[in-house]
């Protein structure tokens, strides 16, 4: 696991040039040492998002980024990291804007991090930008997101034939080890007999399915503390099965264990902050391939629940994945189950790449989550649970197909057919991710992605604190 901390970061002051992180509009005449003209027609009117180098007498003195005060995307601040010249730079915030924005310095960090983020295979290049962390500020959520961001990013960028389910159970099993947490990994027969709709999925690759299992307790939390339950789909390659992708549909299918990833990135960022909570996590590492083995449209599974389902198109195989996980996570009997999954490509259709669809059974719950994604700039929209449509998921040789003939409400069908498999009185919600960046932008490298990290940490903290506050924990 790769530390941004070690990579992007310094404590040391020495030889640090001042970075002033200014909202737009301030004047800049003082900070600009008459260099303001020259400035302006070199890089612009001072618009939100632009950074000035200033110069001095060896070079570059000292920089000032121009601030939106209404953003609340961390990622705005990873322009830092590839406009800045080589070198060590301290950020510097004005106290008045500090008191307008609390968490800019945490966003400051974090924003730099994800924005000196890059995937390659084989020694990483050195970074030559680095932030100097203020020792009067609190900033280990920030370097604990950063940490997650850089491991799910990495998780999904690497290529299939590097990462199948033996080595996504491993990472994970790091992570766990790196916070004493007790984990375990089920293969061969028992995973058989404890998630056969799993099994099912992962029976026609030679590489083995796994099921990655984990239990945490923050140092503060007694036997009553909550439980938050974490599921992820860890389909490391999905070639649709049978029921192949065509060439372009396949091309990025090693990210379809992106929910596997975020659910594993939350994990790390609750136990590196110890969170008074005790938390669960579920990953199930599978491939889906082609082969004698494999499940064949028309098959009947018998699921951990009981529920038998027949398979109306092998491509739909992470429904099949979850299902028994979700079902397991239930005996728990946890306050909290979230579950993530490169779901359906109606998700997609319906918001884009950038924004996870949310289904949630209970509206406290979504409701934070919702405001948490709008309060850091990492949303989610929220579908509806619509039982109208339940019904399309009944068979006549099953309780239920894991596909419906309607061409129409595919993720929402998804969903139904989820909630299947958790129990009515669990409150619980569903992120459908596309886990990756089309393009790069500012913060947002191309590839692999941890969308909804950031707004999932902080509803998590909110659900704590309203928990304790109610004086039920």
């Amino acid at each position: 696991m790769r530390n941004p901390e070690e990579l992007c970061l310094t404590t040391s002051a020495d030889a640090a040039r001042l970075l002033h992180i200014v909202p737009v509009g301030q004047d800049l005449e003082a900070l600009l040492h008459g260099h303001g003209a020259a400035l302006r027609e070199m890089a612009g009117e001072p618009l939100a998002g632009r950074l000035y180098l200033v110069p001095g007498a060896a070079g570059v003195s000292h920089a000032i980024y121009l601030d939106d005060p209404q953003s609340c995307d961390a990622a705005r601040f990873g322009v830092l990291a590839t406009g800045l010249p080589p070198g060590d730079w301290v950020p510097s915030v004005a106290p008045d804007y500090t008191g307008l924005r609390p968490g800019i310095m945490q966003d400051v960090m974090l924003g730099f991090c994800m924005g000196a983020y890059h995937y390659a295979i084989g020694p990483a290049s050195e970074n030559t930008v680095r932030l100097v962390l203020p020792p009067e500020c609190d900033t280990g959520r920030a370097v604990a997101l950063a940490q997650a961001t850089w491991l799910g990013r990495d998780l999904v960028n690497m290529p299939a034939n590097l990462l199948g389910p033996v080595e996504l159970a491993q990472r994970a099993e790091a992570v766990a080890r790196l916070h004493n947490a007790s984990s375990e990994i089920i293969s061969a027969e028992a995973l058989e007999r404890a998630y056969p709709c799993l099994a099912a999925v992962g029976s026609g690759s030679d590489r083995p399915a796994q099921v990655f299992r984990m239990t945490w307790q923050g140092s503060a939390a007694g036997a009553d503390a909550p439980l938050l339950s974490l599921v992820g789909k860890g389909v490391c390659f999905d070639t649709g099965g049978y029921d192949i992708k065509p060439a372009s549909g396949m091309l990025r299918m090693k990210k379809d264990m992106g929910g596997a990833a975020l659910m594993l990135s939350l994990a790390h960022v609750i136990m590196a902050q110890d969170l008074p909570l005790r938390l669960e996590l579920r990953l199930g590492c599978v491939e889906n391939s082609i082969s004698g083995h494999a499940m064949r449209p028309g098959d009947i599974l018998t699921t951990r629940a009981g529920l038998t389902v027949e398979v109306g198109n092998t491509d739909a195989e992470g429904r099949l994945v979850l299902s028994d996980l979700l079902t397991e996570a239930c005996e728990s009997r946890p306050d909290w189950l979230l579950d993530a999954a490169t779901l359906t490509g109606a998700a997609r259709v319906a918001l884009g790449p950038d924004l996870p669809a949310l289904f949630c059974n209970d509206p406290e719950w979504s409701q934070i989550l919702l405001e948490s994604g709008h309060e850091t700039g990492d949303a989610m929209w929220q579908l509806p649970l619509w039982h109208g449509y339940d019904a399309w998921l009944r068979r006549k040789n099953a309780h239920l197909g894991n596909v419906t003939d309607k061409p129409m409400a595919g993720a929402i069908t998804a969903a139904l057919f989820l909630q299947h498999f958790v129990e009515p009185t669990v409150k619980w919600a569903h992120i459908d991710t596309y886990a990756w960046n089309d393009g790069a932008r500012t913060g947002r490298p191309e590839g692999g992605e941890t969308l909804a990290l950031r707004a999932l940490t902080i509803a998590t903290l909110r659900m704590i604190n309203e928990r304790v506050g109610s004086g039920s924990a």
